[in-house]
């Protein structure tokens, strides 16, 4: 479902626009993009993997998966399709139920707040809940972001991506999905966005790099940079490793 914001609307995307901004709507996944939820999906897995009949794994095997898309890890796991939503409804329960324990990354409160001062609308598409994302984004965050578009299946970004487009009327071209995953590289090219990936999420900079992002973000700062229209980070030879 599409959760919204009475603040900023569809018109805050045409009449506050910033035309020294490079975009005028950025797409965050969450976990792992803003959340950081690593250790905590570290300590679950394998009670899930339990729960849920799949391959358990260990720390060594986890971190070895972070080099691989999203497809080999589910054939690793053993994880067979139909199971895939019941999996996600259980993650998102844990999660409530841990919302305490899950923070976000260092700059997510100023980059998000220096968006918003810039007229760029924010929005968020993930397989999380929307109630998780608010409680962990916390009341002052929560109020910034335009669009939740939440408990999206595990290939079905970009369809989010296409709804929030059609919703706002936005122009793809001024659009940017930001995520810390092969997938979601993938569903911002599916939908015509610039893609954009973060080097501290689940997916090795290597894999990610490999994906040739058009930004390959290093810092809060860079994300905040490229929207906002200052340094240059896109992807290439000059930034590339950063």
């Amino acid at each position: 479902m599409i959760g919204i914001n009475p603040t900023p609307d569809k018109a805050a995307l045409t009449k506050s626009t910033n035309i020294m901004n490079r975009y005028d709507l950025a797409i965050f996944d969450f976990d792992g993009t803003l959340a950081d939820s690593a250790a905590w999906f570290r300590s679950v897995i394998n009670h899930v993997a339990l729960r849920h009949g799949f391959r358990q794994v260990t720390d060594e095997e986890l971190e070895n998966l972070r080099g691989k898309p999203t497809a080999a890890i589910i054939r690793y796991l053993g994880v067979p399709a139909w199971k895939m939503p019941l999996i996600a409804n259980t993650m998102r329960q844990l999660i409530a139920r841990d919302a305490h324990q899950i923070g976000l990354f260092n700059g997510v409160d100023a980059l998000l707040s220096s968006l918003v001062e810039h007229g760029v609308a924010i929005a968020i598409v993930t397989s999380n809940s929307e109630s998780n994302v608010r409680r962990i984004l916390g009341e002052e965050n929560a109020k910034r972001i335009s669009h939740y578009s939440c408990g999206a299946s595990l290939f079905g970004k970009a369809s989010k991506f296409h709804a929030i487009i059609k919703r706002l009327k936005a122009n793809p071209g001024r659009t940017i999905a930001i995520g810390d995953e092969v997938r979601d590289l993938e569903a911002a090219r599916k939908a015509g966005l610039a893609a954009g990936a973060v080097s501290w999420g689940y997916a090795t900079i290597d894999l990610l790099r490999a994906q040739r992002p058009d930004y390959l973000f290093s810092s809060m700062d860079d994300i905040r940079a490229a929207i906002a229209g200052a340094t240059d980070k896109r992807y290439g030879p000059a930034v590339a490793g950063s």
